[in-house]
């Protein structure tokens, strides 16, 4: 047996979680990269015995590549395997693996890492244009929480950062904004360049403690898990708290959900992976949505269960085709014609593949219903 990741306990602790697999394919009912393509290889099973193969071998091959840069590490497959199989954290040390190897990150990795390093963001955006999504003119103010809006809200899906800040501001939640935000960098950590990951993470920590910020709010479920989880994995610890803006949302207003007047509407609610199965925040939104008027619908797959929209894990950008259909699979069990959704990158995803497919939905960020139901009359 080869070592795979030259640290013996990593490599006793993946092939303990390997050994535990007992090719029940509960997995593969759940799997979306496996549900659109149909290639073994391309499920959490297939992936795990890419990786028994590798400790046998030594040999990356150019299928296992493509097999652990295209799971979107939505980890559907771990809340349905009998046996706790971290399938997610497997692949992210997989991919380290690759990129030590020199045979990852993908191209297109390469080159939006390149854009994060050089503009600040991750979507090739101009770094002077960051705060054109602004409605109003905000003055620049110190405070202790920041709202971190993220380079999707703030270049491509400006109504999340938009009504997420028009919410707060009008349930009077101080916070600052950053002129020169730059990004999260979970992209870098996704594609395996852990140590790049760990100078940014650093300097982005460093930079939140010298302006005193002690809580983070976040519009993007991107931001949230790489704050929350990949900055103390990599660096141990950090000096803040972060929260999604719907949970700061909620907690004000159900001290006071009267201040929401009744939009009647009927809606499909869509639950994102980082925080409906990730962070288990699925009843919270639905009861904010309910006392917005919302009469909400339901996926076949909902809360811990929900479909994945095929655009994280950094899939989207190197298997566009495939996060299409596996976008496609979602939208075609929507019923109604409005979905809202808690995630920028659910939302440009899906609005996306509705255009491109001809699909006949309205795709919504969340905080714009919550902001007409509080603006209403």
């Amino acid at each position: 047996m080869l070592f795979l990741l030259n640290n013996t306990m990593q490599d006793n602790w993946i092939l303990s979680r390997i050994e535990r697999c007992n090719d029940c394919d509960a997995c593969l009912e759940v799997c979306p990269t496996y549900i659109a393509t149909k290639n073994p290889l391309f499920s959490p099973k297939g992936r795990l015995k890419s990786v028994k193969n590798l400790m046998e071998s030594g040999e990356i091959t150019e299928e296992m590549v493509t097999a652990f840069y295209n799971c979107p590490k939505c980890a559907a497959c771990e809340v349905v395997c009998p046996q706790d199989i971290e399938v997610s954290k497997i692949v992210a040390l997989i991919r380290n693996k690759i990129v030590e190897n020199g045979k990852g990150p993908l191209p297109v990795h390469k080159k939006i890492i390149q854009g994060i390093l050089e503009k600040g963001n991750s979507v090739n955006g101009d770094p002077s244009e960051r705060l054109r999504w602004l409605p109003e003119p905000f003055e620049p103010q110190r405070s202790w929480t920041l709202f971190f809006v993220g380079c999707l809200p703030s270049y491509l899906v400006k109504d999340a950062a938009v009504y997420s800040y028009l919410v707060l501001k009008k349930l009077g939640v101080d916070f600052m904004i950053l002129e020169d935000e730059g990004c999260c960098g979970t992209y870098i950590y996704e594609a395996g360049e852990v140590q790049i990951a760990e100078r940014f993470f650093r300097e982005n920590a460093d930079r939140f403690k010298k302006l005193g910020i002690t809580r983070l709010i976040v519009a993007c479920n991107g931001c949230l898990k790489c704050f929350k989880y990949f900055y103390r994995e990599v660096l141990g610890s950090v000096d803040f708290e972060v929260f999604h803006v719907l949970q700061v949302i909620y907690e004000e207003l159900k001290k006071y959900p009267s201040l929401l007047r009744k939009v009647e509407r009927k809606a499909t609610y869509h639950d994102s992976c980082r925080l409906g199965r990730g962070e288990r925040y699925t009843e919270e939104p639905r009861e904010l949505l309910k006392w917005c008027g919302v009469q909400v619908h339901e996926l076949p797959r909902s809360r811990e269960e929900a479909l994945c929209c095929g655009s994280g894990g950094g899939i989207r950008s190197a298997f566009k085709d495939l996060s299409f259909d596996i976008a496609s699979n979602l939208l075609k069990q929507t019923e109604i014609e409005e979905l809202i959704s808690p995630c920028p990158f659910c939302t440009f995803n899906l609005n996306y593949t509705n255009k491109i497919g001809h699909m006949g939905k309205k795709i919504i960020y969340i905080t714009k219903v919550i902001w007409e139901s509080l603006t209403e009359g």
